[in-house]
């Protein structure tokens, strides 16, 4: 169950605004002596729109509270995601975690996010703008949340590969240009 949280933007600790979204709650009972107990369990996405990004989950007997702990840790654990142009990712990428099964697709300008709902709440959080995902496997929340980000992190920008290679950018970014036109040449030869 999906939901956007529309509550205002709060500020984080470098002065920006964080976007949270909420993903899912999950109603829980502990069956005791009289009735129900009711305790509840949210996940949410906390982003600022610019890179970072974090999830976290929490439990209380109230949604609120859930909410409130959920966005505390999401905060904790803030990651930064290095994006191509500010809007898309830098190469396509997988991600598992557990039986949940996750495809990113970086995209054109204007495509927009092509994603399902949990995906959809980590790159609206995230600031892309242009992806396209597909979940495959599970549809649980929290594994998708999770093969989401474990994608989003082991993905490099040119830069962080020309480092570790000890090469220039523009060698790293020359040859995936020249590798494209390889096999644009290559496939009009067959065509031939």
């Amino acid at each position: 169950m999906a939901r956007d949280n529309k509550k205002p933007a709060e500020k984080d600790e470098e002065g920006g605004d964080l976007i949270d979204k909420l993903v899912a709650v999950n109603r829980v009972a502990k069956v005791v002596k009289g009735g129900k107990r009711f305790g509840f369990a949210a996940l949410v996405v906390v982003g600022d729109g610019k890179g970072r990004v974090g999830y976290g989950s929490g439990k209380a007997k109230e949604v609120s509270d859930a909410v409130k702990k959920a966005t505390d840790d999401a905060k904790k654990h803030m990651v930064r995601i290095a994006l191509r142009e500010g809007r898309t990712l830098h190469h396509d990428i997988s991600g598992r975690f557990g039986a949940g099964k996750v495809y990113l697709r970086s995209a054109s300008p204007g495509t927009g996010i092509i994603a399902g709902g949990p995906m959809r709440a980590v790159f609206e959080a995230l600031g892309v703008q242009d992806v396209v995902a597909k979940s495959i496997g599970t549809s649980n929340p929290h594994n998708m949340v999770k093969a989401t980000f474990e994608a989003l992190t082991s993905m490099r920008s040119p830069r962080a590969i020309a480092a570790k290679r000890t090469k220039k950018v523009g060698e790293i970014i020359g040859r995936r240009e020249a590798g494209s036109a390889e096999a644009k040449e290559e496939a009009k030869e067959t065509k031939e």
